[in-house]
């Protein structure tokens, strides 16, 4: 089998229930696959010692989002798609994503077209990024975004390496933003493309368990790379829209004991990529719907995008 261009990392935690499904259709695909698992404490590790053809790493402590760089740096491959323990890709579309990043060196990142269970619905957030109103700067075809989900993309995997990856002290929800304000900091382009395809099984076990950590990361992030008017409107918003519960109060709490964290690295982005980001936000928030880095609580898509490992 010649060499793929492109290498999986699946991240897994506690899922042996649903792991064996994903776990098959990854096979399927004939590409290198390293399994990460996040201190698993069922038969997750039991049941994916049964694919040989993938490598796999058990951490002794769960990190969340961050074991996704764990497996980026044992692939050999360009391209690097990562994906979580409820859902897998069409093999058609990592081969258009890897032609696609070969032809589009500022092209850093793709983002697939969710379609989530049996019924193969749209997922809101890839519709939200189908009407993306950002403009196609220098015309590399599909939808402009400036945020992704962190378990349905393909990156070039020296980027992200370079990048840093995935904070750790974010473990998990909303990690994504950090990641994408760098990335376009740096000049590259992120982009929704339907013809890459993840079909999500979404699992909600330890949602309810994790919600804090979306509204603190939410704001961590804004603190650390938006200008000072953004930052503390989008904080406002955030504390005004979320649902008034233990979560809330739990997100704002980390946020205040991440303050020295904010002070000591706080960075603020280009006036003209603040800009952007803001008009992202009046376009989803004028028209009633959530943006990708927006608590999704009415629509219930934070139950459907948490998976066991979040």
């Amino acid at each position: 089998m010649s060499r793929s261009p492109v290498g999986v990392v699946l991240l897994t935690y506690n899922c042996e229930r649903w792991i064996e499904r994903t776990a098959d259709r990854l096979a399927a695909l004939g590409r290198p696959v390293v399994a990460v698992d996040n201190a698993s404490s069922d038969g997750t590790l039991a049941i994916l010692s049964r694919y040989p053809q993938f490598e796999v790493l058990r951490l002794r402590r769960n990190i969340g989002a961050a074991a996704r760089n764990v497996g980026a740096r044992r692939l050999q491959t360009d391209y690097v798609a990562f994906c979580d323990d409820d859902g897998w890709y069409d093999d058609e579309g990592l081969t258009f994503a890897a032609e696609l990043l070969d032809r589009q060196p500022r092209l850093a990142l793709v983002n697939a077209r969710i379609l989530v269970g049996e019924q193969a619905r749209l997922d809101p957030i890839s519709a939200i990024m189908q009407n993306s109103p950002l403009a196609d700067v220098g015309s590399l075809g599909g939808k402009p975004i400036a945020s992704f989900m962190a378990g349905a993309c393909i990156l070039r995997r020296g980027t992200y390496l370079q990048s840093g990856g995935y904070d750790e002290r974010f473990f998990i929800g909303a990690e994504e933003e950090t990641l994408s304000y760098k990335l376009l900091r740096a000049g590259w382009q992120l982009r929704y493309r339907p013809e890459v395809v993840m079909r999500h099984y979404p699992s909600s076990a330890n949602a309810e368990n994790l919600r804090h950590y979306g509204v603190r990361n939410t704001l961590v992030n804004a603190w650390l790379h938006r200008r000072f008017r953004s930052a503390l409107r989008w904080s406002c918003f955030i504390a005004m829209d979320s649902p008034k519960n233990r979560n809330l109060v739990y997100g704002l709490a980390m946020t205040v004991r991440a303050l020295p964290w904010i002070v000591r690295e706080r960075s603020p982005m280009s006036t003209e990529l603040d800009d952007m980001l803001t008009s992202l936000d009046r376009h989803w928030l004028d028209n009633g719907r959530a943006t990708p880095r927006r608590p999704a609580h009415r629509t219930g898509q934070l139950a459907e995008r948490e998976s066991a490992h979040r």
